[in-house]
């Protein structure tokens, strides 16, 4: 029996570690973004070890034999086109391997904040002796927009500091063992009122696209903070600009905007209540053999005819939940 062909997207010649295994069991040829059509050809499987290129999409013709794409990255919106969904190709991603790094990031641009971190940074700059008392996280009721495992993980860090913390998600629901309290995103305008930090951890969908807009913000309450380690494009960029420039809410922490690299001379980067980061909430030490270990191991499962675990359900965009 022949070995399957594993083909594996790198960047600038970056190839993941760890991958000896794969290279033992299968033929794996490693390609960039210029050769991927050719890789391509008669290959079973596509690692994305580039996982933000998106030149699957031209070189699709060259997918002969594609039976499996492998993301190693949480959302999967910068890959899914209409040839692949429409597909049998299987597409699977790196669910667990953020979690807790990215509820760390939320963590601590909430202490950040309720500590003025910020502001205590900009005196020392200044040489300036202070003394003035901060806020505290304990009792804050919180709405982690995104009911998957990162949100999951985000709820369980955030009610263990005391936070009161809720869901929203596609469907509105009681007893959830992590919220307790899921609210139908559609329903947020309504639900935001409640809450004094707003956190999206959201997919990009098409119903999650500018899911916080002008409405949303504006139910928020003053004192309230937005936090975006999901996809910019689930926030209407320019409606929280007004927002935190009106004093409609009362600041915000970024990691991930529409357009990345965020412009230079865009107007979040001088604001003084916005906390900015250029998407790494996610990107802890280490990260990266993790993720290729998760696909080796993933592919000893393709190899045993195994059911693939973190597949994605394309139509919906995100892993289905198990």
């Amino acid at each position: 029996m022949s070995r399957p062909v594993v083909t594996v997207l790198c960047q600038d010649g970056h190839r993941p570690p760890g991958l000896d295994a794969v290279e033992a069991a299968a033929e794996v040829r490693y390609a960039t973004a210029a050769g991927l059509a050719e890789a391509l050809e008669g290959a079973q499987v596509l690692f994305l070890w580039d996982f933000f290129s998106t030149a699957l999409q031209d070189a699709w013709p060259a997918a002969d034999s594609l039976e499996w794409v492998h993301v190693p990255a949480a959302g999967v919106d910068k890959l899914l086109f209409d040839g692949l969904r429409d597909s049998r190709v299987a597409v699977t991603n790196a669910r667990g391997i953020f979690d807790r790094p990215i509820a760390e990031f939320v963590l601590a641009g909430m202490l950040a904040f309720a500590k003025d971190l910020p502001g205590l940074n900009a005196q020392q700059r200044q040489q300036t002796w202070r003394h003035r008392p901060t806020g505290g996280l304990s009792g804050l009721r919180v709405l982690v927009v995104g009911t998957g495992s990162i949100g999951r993980e985000t709820a369980r860090l955030l009610r263990a500091v005391g936070m009161d913390v809720a869901g929203a998600g596609r469907t509105a629901r009681s007893g959830d063992e992590d919220f307790g309290e899921i609210h139908a995103s559609a329903d947020l305008a309504a639900v935001v009122p409640g809450f004094d930090y707003v956190v999206m951890v959201a997919p990009l969908t098409g119903q999650t696209r500018h899911l916080i807009d002008a409405p949303v913000l504006d139910a928020m309450k003053p004192a309230a903070r937005l936090v975006n380690v999901g996809r910019g494009a689930c926030v209407d960029t320019d409606a929280l600009v007004d927002a935190l420039r009106t004093g409609s809410i009362a600041g915000a922490m970024l990691d991930v905007f529409e357009t990345e690299p965020l412009p230079a001379g865009h107007p979040l980067w001088t604001m003084e209540n916005v906390i900015i980061s250029p998407h790494l909430s996610g990107d802890a030490q280490g990260c990266l053999p993790q993720l290729a270990a998760q696909f080796a191991d993933n592919f000893a499962r393709f190899s045993r005819g195994e059911p693939l675990l973190n597949e994605i359900d394309k139509q919906l965009g995100f892993a289905a939940p198990h």
